[in-house]
């Protein structure tokens, strides 16, 4: 009983929440939500490892991984799928396109750690988050 009602509380805290979320839901089917989760935990993964890099002075390695994991390189990971399975094709216009800028946002990052200037790689960072964070501001998928 006292699990059913945490569950119910659980569920409630959530519904509330989804309510007054007013992020733009972008609804997508199972298999390219799926898709889509699988990919940003990855891009957490390889922000953490790009700022391992930086941090260590490894400022080539850094723009290598921002270059193949985040940026316009890594575009098209999910082009073998079925249609249902492929994020891009089911958000709407405007979410579509900050993706792709957050892609061409590492791909430049990935120049500038590339010519080995430590401060302006540094300076190069927020670069590589802040389509994250502008898409995952303005949108939600549940």
């Amino acid at each position: 009983m006292k699990t059913m009602i945490v569950f119910s509380l659980a569920l409630l805290a959530s519904t509330l929440h989804a309510a007054d979320d007013g992020r733009q839901l972008a609804p997508l089917p199972a298999a390219a939500e799926a898709a889509l989760r699988a990919e940003m935990r990855a891009n957490l993964l390889a922000l953490n490892e790009i700022l391992g890099l930086v941090a260590a002075g490894k400022l080539k390695e850094a723009g290598e991984v921002a270059e193949s994991e985040l940026g316009v390189s890594a575009m098209g990971k999910h082009r073998g799928q079925p249609l249902a399975a492929r994020p891009g094709p089911h958000m709407p216009p405007a979410m579509h396109a900050t993706g792709m800028d957050g892609h061409r946002a590492a791909s430049e990052f990935a120049r500038i750690a590339a010519s080995g200037d430590r401060e302006q790689t540094i300076a190069a960072l927020p670069s590589l988050t802040s389509g994250c964070v502008a898409c995952h501001y303005a949108y939600r998928i549940r």
